[in-house]
């Protein structure tokens, strides 16, 4: 999709953030870096709802008059629905808010351009292995507060299973914590190889700690995420078959193109041309 630069207006990404583990913000600095360096925008900034700087600071960070908001969330939920408009002070699409026109874009992680993503995440982690001996998880949490965010992945694993580029034996959606378990990876494969992408924009405690305990290459939680290799030692062998493990869908570099690419979105929606 292509994108038509904003010069004269400013870009805020909001984030999570987390008080435990001071690595789960950098994807979203790194996605704010790389937009900067495109020149699409006059201004790019992140806020926080557990980091600083938080969202009701943000709108005091920004000189322009018209600002595009783009929660970097994998999922609709309580915080795209409840937190960031009440934080932000927004009442619909598009608020005006302290002098400002104010427009607030859908999460990243439902736009049909995370499909790609994942795929070529997917190479990359496995490259040259055949995707028809090949058995792809896409892991969420799962919770029974929030069903939106098992929704996108479900969506997600329809999406795939009907691509014509896509020749994986099967495609499962899988959680933390609900079924299907990613700890049953091996009972769900019926294939020689496995491929598990995390749907998460960050590489935190869950797929650094969690998921590998769940999936059996790490005995017990350890280390603090920066100080994991749990990426760089693919593959690995258990439960008679070949494992290879991505790290979080969100560290994807192209991730800038999907936050643009749901401004274009929101555009086409709901801005008058």
């Amino acid at each position: 999709m292509e994108f038509t630069p904003k010069p004269n207006a400013a870009l805020l990404i909001v984030g999570h953030g987390s008080t435990e583990n001071p690595d789960s913000s950098t994807p979203y600095f790194d996605h704010a870096r790389e937009i900067r360096r495109r020149n699409v925008f006059g201004e790019v900034h992140c806020c926080f709802w557990k980091e600083e700087p938080s969202m009701r600071e943000a709108i005091y960070m920004i000189d322009a008059d018209e600002v595009y908001v783009v929660p970097d969330f994998i999922s609709e939920g309580y915080f795209t629905q409840d937190v960031i408009p009440r934080e932000l002070g927004l009442t619909g699409p598009t608020t005006q808010v302290h002098g400002k026109t104010v427009h607030y874009c859908d999460p990243v992680g439902i736009h049909p351009s995370m499909t790609s993503l994942i795929l070529q995440r997917t190479d990359e982690v496995a490259p040259g292995v055949p995707q028809e001996e090949s058995t792809l998880f896409i892991v969420g949490h799962g919770t029974g507060l929030n069903k939106n965010s098992t929704k996108a992945i479900k969506d997600q694993v329809d999406h795939i299973k009907t691509l014509p580029n896509c020749r994986f034996a099967d495609v499962i959606d899988t959680y933390m914590e609900e079924p299907p378990f990613i700890a049953d990876w091996g009972k769900l494969a019926k294939t020689p190889n496995a491929v598990v992408v995390p749907f998460f924009i960050a590489d935190g405690l869950h797929s650094y700690q969690d998921i590998p305990v769940m999936l059996g290459f790490e005995k017990e939680e350890g280390l603090a995420a920066s100080q994991k290799e749990v990426f760089r030692r693919n593959p690995y062998h258990l439960q008679g078959k070949t494992l290879y493990y991505s790290a979080a869908i969100g560290t994807e570099p192209m991730m800038a193109d999907v936050i643009l690419d749901q401004i274009s979105t929101f555009d086409a929606q709901h801005v008058a041309h």
